[in-house]
């Protein structure tokens, strides 16, 4: 997908997405310390903010390790379901930022924390298996790869990542919800993720079509969806919600959810999702409005 077909896709599935909450103002600024005066805690997408794929934006583990030392709470909010937690916190390391591990929120903790409250299952798993099995190792999962006995043979499914997801394992997981209706639990809601070079398909854009193509009620967990919220408030005890951002580079996961939340938004418009393009035309044909519109993190 390029940025407007992406943007097209968001639109296209607006009725399962929270409401949006209010106006603001989409006051212009260059960049995070810009926001420093007024806010008090940070919270930073990753992809788009952080990194572009696999490399940190230039200057930005500079500008958030500025912050934690001015004494602001930074921390990272993200759709980022695919990969172990330990892993994930090795590559925030390689990339130049210093994070507490329990301040890294992703929306593989929130859906692992919401299965705490769910019984036991044997789940069918998309995920790439050679990243192992850390953090899912007290659950009964079998990998979705070619195999139809193993998709029917599952209680329920698990949408964590997509990276070896193909279009015949979709017709897989499509034909045996048809046929067996079970429940599925999407912990990346992202329909696309920016790379160096493109977008990538996430679960999100695969739950989707699952949901349109077998009248299957997903479950989501992640951005724009409260759980993932509650679960960094949970994280930070004690905030003023007035002092508070949510800082993404995508309207309808980022500066949606964080309205929902009750806390202030920034839309980053040069990097990740918009990557420069015009943000304004965006911004007034879906109606949701960042409180600010940095051109850079």
């Amino acid at each position: 997908m390029n940025t407007d077909d992406a943007f097209a896709a968001y639109e296209n599935v607006r009725h399962r997405l929270p409401k949006v909450q209010r106006t603001a103002a989409c006051h212009h600024l260059p960049d995070l310390d810009a926001l420093a005066d007024d806010i008090d805690t940070f919270l930073l997408d990753a992809f788009g903010v952080l990194n572009i794929g696999e490399t940190a934006i230039a200057g930005v583990p500079e500008r958030v390790a500025g912050l934690q030392r001015a004494g602001k709470r930074v921390m990272v909010v993200s759709n980022a379901a695919g990969y172990p937690h330990a892993d994930l916190m090795a590559k925030y390391t390689r990339l130049g930022y210093d994070f507490a591990p329990e301040d890294v929120i992703t929306s593989r903790k929130t859906i692992l924390h919401g299965l705490g409250r769910e019984p036991a299952r044997q789940w069918g798993l998309m995920a790439n298996e050679s990243l192992g099995r850390g953090d899912l190792q007290y659950l009964d999962i079998t990998y979705l790869a070619d195999n139809p006995q193993v998709y029917d043979a599952a209680e329920a499914f698990l949408l964590l990542g997509s990276a070896v997801w193909t279009e015949e394992r979709q017709q897989l997981l499509e034909a045996t919800l048809r046929r067996n209706p079970r429940p599925v639990y999407v912990g990346n809601p992202d329909i696309v993720a920016p790379r160096e070079t493109s977008f990538s398909a996430e679960p999100g854009h695969f739950a989707h079509r699952l949901a349109d193509a077998t009248g299957v009620a997903v479950t989501f967990f992640g951005k724009p969806f409260g759980n993932i919220f509650d679960l960094a408030f949970a994280q930070l005890g004690p905030f003023d919600p007035a002092r508070t951002v949510m800082v993404g580079d995508s309207l309808h996961t980022d500066i949606l959810g964080g309205q929902a939340a009750g806390i202030k938004t920034a839309l980053i418009a040069g990097y990740g999702f918009f990557g420069g393009k015009d943000v304004h035309g965006p911004i007034a044909s879906s109606g949701i409005q960042p409180d600010f519109i940095l051109q850079r993190p």
